[in-house]
């Protein structure tokens, strides 16, 4: 079953900015902090941000200041917004509870590319 969908993706030059939305069941929602996660070319997925079911986030050093991760408890949706983005921003991104639930637990994610 398809329990995470990503949207926003698309392409954009440096500088710009980006909305991206997860759509999450509402069994993995509620009882899960969130995360959003990214795999650039070549490199592993990395945690990019994450929140918690009180609200609370945190970020990893490269985006700090930059992205903001939240969640819509009412609509079961996550969203990260993207600013000053940069061409190591490239990559695909990925909602998933933190921690992650499984190898089987990913969706199609959603391609950002920061053009120079």
């Amino acid at each position: 079953q398809v329990q995470l969908v990503e949207s926003g993706g698309g392409l954009v030059q440096t500088g710009g900015s980006l909305r991206l939305s997860c759509a999450a069941s509402r069994t993995i929602f509620t009882i899960n902090a969130m995360g959003w996660y990214r795999q650039a070319p070549g490199k592993s997925r990395e945690l990019v941000a994450s929140i918690t079911r009180g609200g609370s986030t945190n970020y990893a050093d490269s985006v700090k200041g930059r992205f903001a991760i939240s969640r819509d408890n009412a609509k079961s949706t996550v969203s990260l917004q993207m600013n000053s983005l940069r061409p190591e921003d490239t990559a695909v991104y990925y909602c998933n509870a933190y921690p992650w639930l499984g190898p089987d637990s990913w969706g199609q994610g959603t391609q950002v590319t920061v053009s120079s």
